[in-house]
């Protein structure tokens, strides 16, 4: 059950027709394969899951390392290591009875591949899907796809098409403007975007002089990024009228709230879990309930955008 102070009527919000008890959404990658460990999630007060990424064939991924902490963060190259999207639904459909919205993340190797995990997974339940066109280190498939504004728009399009649930679209901040992405991600009928993903970054072993990830390259995420998901955020939601999920260093209510004001309708907590374990999800509400009785807000939604006003 989700506690009481976690979903209190002022933190309600409701993004693509999901109804969530408050703007706090799992990240993708983040703890998100077994429903048991999704359910946990659930129990310890987040307003949304987002699984890891599935896609139509099982793989195993790179080989490690595949994750380092770095000053600013964690960096990662996991290579999408999966079950593949027809053992998933087992998971998904043990998760119907969990209380508040699941959405599977999906990637592909082309907009049909979207278009069948996007299919399967909706079938055996999910609330919503979350297309990956970011992972920046995997050859063929997500920000590969997602840098590009006409396969942005062809990948939706073909995923629309095969599913009756909202569809959200997370790009990649590895580009020189993420506002064409948004626009074309947004022309062909995305329900929500999610900004942003992991941005490019390596490291180097200064003792045996060889990048440490067995990939080489690899996605930085924590603290770092934060600013830059808030220009993200900022710069979509001038551009397009689509509800916006902003994600990327976000470790306190106060993170949170900053990307609201950028224009975020719900924010996504990813790497900070390993700091500050699941309680993270209530202290980040708690304090964004504190927050908007301070400031006189009666709702959450009342605080999406307004840095764009002032």
């Amino acid at each position: 059950m989700v506690s009481e102070s976690v979903s209190s009527h002022n933190l309600r919000i409701q993004i693509a027709g999901l109804d969530m008890p408050n703007p706090t959404m799992l990240a993708s990658g983040i703890l998100g394969v077994s429903a048991e460990t999704l359910r946990t999630v659930a129990e310890a007060g987040a307003g949304a899951i987002v699984t890891k990424s599935v896609g139509l064939k099982p793989s195993s991924g790179y080989p490690n390392p595949t994750v380092i902490q770095v000053e600013c963060g964690f960096l990662n190259a996991m290579g999408l290591p999966n079950p593949g999207i027809h053992r998933f639904v087992e998971e998904i459909k043990s998760l119907k009875d969990i209380g508040i919205p699941l959405i599977v993340s999906v990637f592909g190797f082309s907009p049909e591949e979207y278009a069948e995990t996007s299919s399967i997974a909706v079938e055996a339940g999910a609330s919503a899907v979350e297309l990956n066109l970011s992972c920046p280190h995997v050859k063929g498939t997500g920000a590969e796809i997602g840098q590009d504004p006409n396969m942005v728009r062809l990948t939706v399009k073909s995923v629309k098409d095969r599913v009756d649930k909202p569809v959200f679209v997370k790009l990649t901040p590895n580009t020189a403007n993420i506002t064409e992405l948004a626009k074309a991600a947004a022309s062909a009928g995305a329900d929500a975007i999610t900004a942003i993903n992991t941005v490019r970054a390596m490291a180097i072993d200064v003792e045996t002089f060889k990048p440490i990830l067995a990939n080489k390259f690899g996605g930085l995420s924590g603290a770092a990024i934060k600013p830059i998901a808030v220009r993200c955020v900022y710069e979509i939601y001038e551009t397009v009228n689509v509800p916006i999920i902003g994600c990327g260093g976000i470790r306190s209510w106060r993170d949170a709230v900053e990307l609201m004001l950028a224009g975020a309708s719900a924010i996504q907590v990813g790497s900070a879990i390993a700091f500050e374990g699941l309680s993270i999800f209530k202290s980040i509400c708690d304090g964004i309930e504190t927050y908007l009785k301070r400031k006189g807000f009666r709702s959450v939604s009342e605080i999406i955008g307004l840095a764009h006003k002032k």
